[in-house]
């Protein structure tokens, strides 16, 4: 038993490395372009969901609000991709149409550069996730109100781009993209090219999260989640801990949101607001939170559904999603990733299907003895 306990944790690592050869081997050949492209988007979205598993499934910590992180990356990217595609020191199109006689913004210019732009979405999410944290962790706002307040800035960000239409795009977002770092977005090979690097970097993350995990660093998470009284009693900064987790999920979501601009090939204030937010939540939900794998599938299940059922169902969705959640919620409030562990425990019990009847028939044995 102790051999097969020190081997778990390699069973993660095991699994993400069939999860990469199924991802960037087997999907490629047997998958269309079609595909391919929205299991991209899908993997964009479990990019977010391994950072709120992190956050969420281990520190405790409801983060409703990674649509400002999403959008951080993602507007980073789409604003490197529309001056790309406008050309050297030129003024993108959406501008020129609102005023003839548009600048570009300054804000806008550093974005011109291939590197400040992949500085930016690392770096943007890390000083705002780094300053919103340590003002709220500091002051232990925790719980129902740290969920609000994440919430409500995602909303408030929505609602900021809406109304920048010049400088944004407003609610129409930023499209028409051509080129991406270089690359003709048009071409199937390039399209393959960002599908990989999207895959690539899922995994990535997958295996900073088994890292953190089973080091120091996750065990003081779980801690701090169950317990924050003793591990500050202990001599450990709970705020610190749930910091260093909240910034490494915002960074993950910034990541996603920047490769979810080039495979979809659009970015606007709907992908970024409180209703995403809660589908990136929900998506964790439904695979479980606490698990390394489960939020990945659930955020990948989560996408399937969007784009299947919500465009030929949109009214439906909705409903669907709120249904599943509540399910989920009240049956398996650890995600489906709960029915693993709890089959596991059944077989354990009782190979022959009936728990418990060996442990009773030793008992009845010793008794007749």
């Amino acid at each position: 038993m102790n051999k097969l306990t020190k081997l778990n944790p390699w069973y993660s690592l095991i699994g993400i490395a069939v999860f990469a050869v199924l991802l960037l081997v087997v999907a490629p050949n047997v998958l269309s372009m079609h595909w391919i492209s929205n299991l991209g988007k899908y993997s964009a979205w479990a990019i977010v969901a391994v950072g709120i598993g992190l956050a969420w499934g281990r520190g405790g910590m409801l983060v409703m609000g990674q649509g400002v992180f999403f959008a951080l990356g993602a507007y980073a990217m789409a604003m490197h991709l529309t001056l790309e595609t406008a050309g050297p020191d030129a003024t993108p199109t959406f501008m020129i149409l609102y005023d003839p006689l548009a600048a570009v913004p300054a804000f806008w210019e550093p974005f011109r550069s291939e590197w400040f732009t992949v500085l930016a979405i690392v770096l943007l999410p890390v000083i705002v996730a780094g300053v919103l944290g340590y003002a709220l962790f500091k002051r232990r706002v925790k719980g129902a109100y740290f969920a609000i307040l994440t919430q409500a800035l995602a909303v408030a960000l929505a609602v900021l781009v809406s109304s920048t239409i010049r400088e944004t795009g407003g609610d129409t977002g930023l499209s028409g993209f051509k080129y991406f770092f270089g690359y003709v977005l048009n071409d199937d090979a390039n399209k393959l090219m960002i599908y990989m690097i999207t895959v690539a970097l899922l995994i990535v993350c997958m295996l900073v999260a088994w890292q953190l995990y089973r080091s120091r660093f996750g065990e003081l998470l779980l801690a701090t989640r169950d317990a924050e009284d003793r591990v500050r009693f202990l001599g450990y900064d709970p705020a610190n801990i749930k910091l260093v987790a909240f910034v490494i999920a915002a960074v993950m979501a910034s990541i996603g949101g920047a490769m979810f601009v080039p495979l979809v090939g659009i970015i606007t204030p709907q992908e970024i607001g409180a209703s995403a937010s809660i589908l990136f939540i929900a998506g964790v939900a439904l695979g479980g939170r606490a698990s390394l794998f489960g939020p990945v599938l659930g955020a990948m299940a989560i996408g399937w559904g969007q784009s299947s059922l919500a465009s030929s169902w949109p009214e439906g969705w909705i409903y669907i999603l709120g249904l599943l959640f509540i399910l989920v919620t009240l049956f398996l409030p650890n995600g489906l990733a709960s029915l693993v562990s709890r089959v596991r425990s059944a077989v354990r019990s009782d190979p022959g299907g009936r728990p418990g009847s060996r442990r009773r028939a030793r008992a009845e044995r010793r008794l007749a003895a």
